[in-house]
């Protein structure tokens, strides 16, 4: 990074902009160019400093995060990362996804403490990432009617998989919201996705991808039945693994184990367990995201002589997790998302 990123924070507590500064401030790479207190005052600051990124709390007086967000997005697109409360404002972070926000943070709490000095490093990370995001990309993948583009299907017949097994990240909301309602109710075969979340959103978002889908997408729980025409979401803070029963029927599992992973749920748990269980007819998709989570899975299911789709990279939000496993010679076929729902029926 030859350059200083420009930073705007907009919070309403005088506190959190305070720390928030002093955090990214830690970075020799990140430069902190003014702070708004609501979205009336960020939308002027914005075409004032033309920051490069923009840190979003989301419950602000006079103009919400929400609402800032769809204004500047359609005046000038920015990268922006939100910095919210999931309890408070899980809803409004669906909403500031579906806008355009880039990513998101969890606050560890709302009070004026200490504590929020733990999300530092995730923050640094994810804003510098912001900054190299094509927003075309966030803000194109939309569909009139996603439920009748399931047409795309032609009653598919699985013949050499038993479970489709997906891992995605910064840019995964939407591209779930593109994809997913695309496949028919009548999948032959089960899913099983990891989507890197904070605690506090999954069980949201699969409640509002099932309103979308013709598939039943519900948030994994200890025990579900794993059968065709269900996707299951991981749970944040646990990772989804499968148990195959004496009576031949797989159900989901969650544990916080292991505990050395960069993220809880990983992809590479979840890919490791379906290649485990199901051997060779396993097919995993790895899609945009941040870091190289799902490269030792997509081993994994390579070395049990499953197959692995790679999100091309003119689709990605961030190249980074497809790109790790295209990089190390486990991408079997590599897919823009606009043709990824296709791609996927014809390997059933």
């Amino acid at each position: 990074m030859d350059k200083l990123l420009r930073v705007l924070i907009v919070d309403d507590s005088a506190y959190v902009r305070k720390v928030v500064k002093q955090m990214l401030s830690r970075s020799p790479f990140i430069e902190v160019v003014g702070a708004a207190h609501d979205g009336e005052e960020a939308l002027e600051m914005v075409q004032e400093l033309q920051p490069n990124v923009v840190t979003l709390d989301l419950i602000m007086p006079h103009m919400d995060g929400v609402e800032f967000l769809r204004r500047q997005m359609a005046i000038n697109p920015i990268p922006v990362i939100v910095l919210s409360i999931a309890s408070e404002s899980g809803e409004m972070a669906l909403a500031a996804l579906d806008a355009g926000a880039v990513d998101f943070v969890q606050k560890p709490t709302a009070l004026a403490t200490e504590k929020i000095f733990e999300i530092s490093e995730e923050l640094i990370e994810k804003v510098k990432s912001a900054a190299d995001v094509p927003l075309k990309r966030l803000l194109a993948p939309q569909l009139s009617n996603n439920k009748q583009a399931a047409s795309v299907a032609t009653k598919p017949q699985s013949g050499t998989l038993d479970i489709i097994v997906i891992g995605i990240s910064t840019g995964g909301p939407q591209a779930l919201t593109f994809l997913i309602p695309q496949l028919p109710a009548e999948m032959p075969v089960p899913i099983a996705m990891v989507l890197h979340m904070p605690v506090g959103y999954t069980e949201m978002y699969a409640r509002r991808l099932n309103e979308q889908s013709n598939l039943e997408v519900i948030e994994a729980y200890e025990g579900a039945i794993v059968k065709p025409g269900v996707a299951l979401l991981a749970a944040a803070g646990r990772h989804l693994s499968f148990r195959r029963q004496p009576d031949g029927t797989v159900v989901a599992h969650l544990d916080a184990r292991p505990i050395d992973t960069l993220h809880r749920p990983a992809v590479d748990v979840l890919f490791q367990s379906a290649a485990e269980v199901y051997s060779d007819r396993v097919l995993g998709i790895v899609m945009t995201g941040m870091g190289s989570d799902g490269k030792q899975g997509a081993a994994w299911i390579k070395s049990h002589g499953g197959k692995i789709i790679t999100e091309a990279e003119e689709t990605c939000v961030v190249y980074g997790m497809p790109r790790s496993v295209v990089e190390a010679g486990l991408s079997d076929r590599s897919v823009p998302l606009t043709h990824m729902a296709q791609a996927i029926l014809e390997e059933i």
